[in-house]
């Protein structure tokens, strides 16, 4: 539950500053994008045993789901790490 509200929170500055900065369309652009992680860490055991249902006719197992919402994490960041990384090389 708690990592619901963190990400929430985390998705919700994402939106205002979206908004802050581009408006309707980029706030549509980002909240797009939001919908994978937040999917990924809100419903990590349910989106693993998906991917096992996507396989016809060949074996594969369910992910685990801290590995669904670990990806969800690193998926929902990724945008400050790529600001990040602009910025750094933007000062040298």
């Amino acid at each position: 539950m708690t990592s619901r509200i963190i990400s929430g929170v985390i998705a919700l500055v994402y939106l205002v500053g979206a908004y802050a900065s581009g408006g309707g369309e980029t706030t549509f652009h980002v909240g797009l994008f939001l919908v994978l992680p937040l999917a990924c860490i809100w419903f990590s055991e349910e989106m693993g045993n998906y991917a096992g249902m996507l396989m016809q006719g060949g074996p594969m197992t369910s992910s685990p789901a801290w590995l669904v919402a670990a990806l969800g994490w690193m998926l929902l960041f990724m945008p400050v790490i790529a600001a990040l990384i602009v910025g750094l090389r933007q000062n040298h």
